[in-house]
């Protein structure tokens, strides 16, 4: 089995390593750095980093006027924060300005586990989706997410990174090359797709592993670009297979579900299956218990790929 690792101490690795190498790199962050790890960053380059306190709609702001003075300015807190409490300043300061601001957040989802419903972003990638411009990923392991970072790093214009907060099994490996706006093909199989994104890559691998063994052949991509969206994988699937089903740790509309659902429908329209959180808020409880509970296991994704073959060939 591949180890665990922490995305977000790659995160912070990464930062080291791209501050070496880039002067003009710079680091904000809402009083939350050793929980985002951009601590890493603040003890190596003190000049270069700026704890903007419990004020994110100050720190947006901040951040965009260090970007339009000629910095690369790398924003951070939890995504709860980024973009929930400055959407305003997101929107303003950031994305109609198109300034080279790369916000990283992490803790997204409900596997903040203790931490409770106030701490679980559910919405934010939606909230990110309905800004036009803004690059929007959403990393599977440590390994895409280094290379997620150093690629908003070298690409011009405002990035929203959405990072975990537990360690997570790693899906690729050092071979591997983050594209921005390319799905990445995991398992290839003529029976139905499962796009998934971030924690919810390795349960669909899982499942479709399991579903090989009774005679179900899956492909898995792995969408970690949310946007730009990869709309030619997502119709090659939906032609090759018939049947989609789509995995996320978010509500079920905003985000990739209703992003893929509108490539299927305007191109090739075929059944498909969403596996993410309900029109609920969640409770506090410990992150496995918590993506039990609320539908986001490798179990629930096979379910959902057996419900989509079934309507699939019923049609």
């Amino acid at each position: 089995m591949s180890p665990e690792v922490s995305l977000r101490e790659a995160y912070g690795q990464t930062l080291v390593e791209l501050g070496r190498e880039n002067p003009d790199i710079v680091v904000l962050d809402a009083d939350l750095s050793k929980s985002t790890m951009t601590q890493l960053f603040a003890r190596e380059f003190p000049a270069r980093f700026f704890n903007c306190g419990i004020a994110e709609q100050n720190m947006v702001s901040i951040a965009a006027g260090l970007a339009a003075s000629g910095k690369i300015s790398f924003a951070s807190t939890f995504a709860v924060f980024i973009p929930g409490r400055c959407f305003d300043q997101v929107r303003m300061c950031v994305a109609q300005p198109q300034l080279n601001v790369k916000l990283v957040v992490t803790h997204g989802g409900i596997t903040v586990g203790e931490d409770g419903t106030s701490h679980q972003a559910i919405e934010d990638l939606s909230l990110a989706c309905s800004l036009p411009g803004l690059n929007i990923i959403v990393p599977a392991d440590a390994i895409e997410t280094a290379q997620a970072v150093k690629t908003a790093a070298a690409t011009l214009g405002p990035f929203y990174i959405r990072l975990c907060r537990p360690k997570a099994l790693l899906v690729h490996d050092q071979s591997y090359r983050f594209k921005l706006g390319k799905a990445v093909t995991l398992r290839e199989g003529q029976d139905a797709a499962i796009m998934a994104i971030g924690l919810m890559v390795k349960p669909a691998l899982e499942a479709a592993d399991k579903l090989k063994r009774d005679g179900i052949n899956c492909t898995v991509l792995n969408m970690s670009t949310l946007k730009p969206i990869d709309e030619a994988a997502i119709i090659k699937a939906s032609a090759e297979t018939g049947a989609i089903v789509t995995a996320e740790e978010h509500l079920e509309h905003g985000a990739l579900g209703s992003i893929v659902a509108q490539v299927v429908a305007k191109n090739q329209p075929v059944p498909m299956e969403f596996v993410a959180i309900k029109d609920t808020y969640a409770q506090s409880g410990k992150p496995a218990e918590l993506l039990e509970r609320y539908g986001l296991t490798a179990k629930d994704i096979e379910q959902a790929v057996r419900r989509v073959i079934a309507r699939a060939k019923s049609r």
